[in-house]
């Protein structure tokens, strides 16, 4: 449990020479000070140390709200959680405030009395900087209540006045006080809803519903919109825009490089309990890639990171659905277990009306592109004629995602070069489940080489010459 600093009264934290800086003030300084030690700022973000990074940092230097422009899956949500680091750990808060006052600074009418009764000795209590950060979805039925704040009607039965300010159950916004919030999809909220948030932008205050109630919010908001929902099914009210500093574009992974830390990085592997070769890895990276590009899918609809992420998943579950079935004692996914992710992620893309009914064969072309591909880059240029040998004998090999990897090294024989092959595949383990990985990964690819024949046949794959 992270150290609570120890002043509890408002005396104490005098005393302890605190000074209160605003929320962009405490991101301004604690991003400046990585900054010159050359710390990361923003951990967990791949892709965007060059593009997206940069303008992102000039926009908290500056002070400035700020929105993120990008497709689904970019890692537009996560990017913005990760600004809280940038914020003090911990920060002092009036005891029992709903929305975070200062105890030097105290703006709610309850803090302001409390203040007044009870002067040096107002209890302090503390808020770590995980807690200080508020999020909200935007959906068409969300209400001005839910963002800012309403009439509280239990407070109203408990006998208090209509008119008095206290009556207040306060939003989202303004319980983020001395913090971040975020507004996820910004477009989908209904127009008259966004212009609530016009005096939270400039005028750093809320308006709840006839009371004179002006409380100054010390808030930083960032907001996500999706290209495609700005300008068709919402967009961003000019004046809300206006009102922001800054608009950021965000994009997918601009290398393989990118698309393979991203996958390694959020799969939850290590979960599944299989291992997924760094060269399916590879084939899964560049599948991705391909599907993105292809003239098939619709480019403004976006393919999600997650597309990659769950694929590595099923992958992976697939070999452990064999060595659950099998008795195998490791799970290794191979090249079998590939074809399993177009039927399982075909709903994660968005097609082309004109490819309709296409979507399989469009997923499974460009899957095996992506072997291919990966193919060319690692084994392409080596000897693998110890195992074009085996075939020469009129050997026929039978594989499939239910075959144990055992029985295919021995349907296959022994292989000279098995060794250089996985070392050029980057396989330090010699266990039958990666052996049988690396020799049917260039079975695979010596067939899309036009080198051997491959006949499939319900779920059943037959290399031979």
């Amino acid at each position: 449990m992270p150290h609570i600093p120890e002043p509890r009264t408002l005396r104490e934290l005098r005393e302890s020479g605190h000074i209160h800086r605003t929320v962009k003030a405490e991101i301004r300084e604690n991003l400046l000070a990585r900054l010159r030690a050359g710390q990361t700022r923003f951990p967990g973000i791949v892709g965007f140390d060059d593009t997206v990074l940069p303008h992102l940092e000039r926009a908290l230097l500056a002070g400035h709200d700020l929105v993120l422009l990008g497709e689904r899956g970019q890692g537009k949500t996560r990017l913005i959680r990760t600004v809280t680091g940038l914020l003090d750990e911990w920060t002092p808060v009036v005891d029992g405030c709903e929305i975070n006052d200062h105890p030097y600074t105290p703006s709610c009418v309850r803090c302001r009395r409390l203040a007044e009764s009870e002067g040096e000795e107002l209890a302090v209590s503390w808020r770590h900087r995980d807690e200080r950060y508020g999020e909200k979805l935007a959906t068409p039925d969300t209400s001005v209540g839910d963002l800012i704040g309403d009439v509280d009607p239990i407070k109203i039965a408990e006998g208090r006045t209509l008119g008095d300010p206290e009556t207040v159950h306060y939003g989202l916004v303004p319980r983020s006080n001395r913090g971040v919030f975020s507004v996820n999809e910004l477009p989908d909220l209904a127009e008259r809803i966004q212009v609530s948030l016009l005096n939270v932008l400039e005028e750093r205050d809320i308006q709840v519903r006839g009371y004179n109630l002006r409380l100054p919010l010390d808030i930083l908001l960032i907001a996500s919109a999706n290209p495609e929902d700005y300008t068709n099914r919402g967009r961003i009210i000019t004046p809300l825009k206006d009102r922001f500093g800054a608009e950021i574009r965000t994009h997918y992974p601009s290398s393989v490089e990118d698309e393979l830390a991203l996958i390694r990085q959020e799969a939850a592997l290590d979960h599944v309990g299989a291992d997924l070769p760094g060269h399916l890895v590879e084939v899964i990276a560049r599948f991705t890639r391909l599907v993105r590009e292809s003239t098939a899918v619709d480019s403004r609809s976006g393919v999600s990171a997650r597309f990659s992420i769950a694929a590595a998943e099923t992958a992976a579950a697939s070999a452990l659905r064999r060595a659950a079935l099998t008795g195998e004692e490791r799970a290794v996914a191979r090249v079998a277990d590939l074809p399993d992710i177009v039927h399982t992620l075909r709903g994660k893309v968005e097609f082309e009306v004109s490819e309709e009914g296409r979507e399989i064969e469009v997923l499974s072309h460009l899957l095996r592109r992506a072997v291919a591909e990966t193919f060319r880059g690692t084994l392409g240029g080596a000897d693998l004629s110890a195992l074009l040998e085996r075939f020469s004998e009129g050997v026929q090999v039978e594989s499939g995602p239910l075959v144990p990897a055992a029985e295919l090294l021995q349907r296959i024989g022994p292989v000279n070069g098995l060794a250089r092959i996985m070392s050029r595949l980057g396989i330090g383990d010699e266990s039958p489940g990666h052996a049988a990985a690396a020799l049917e990964f260039a079975l695979e690819g010596l067939y899309l080489l036009r080198r051997l024949s491959k006949d499939e046949v319900d779920g059943t794959t037959v290399y031979r010459t």
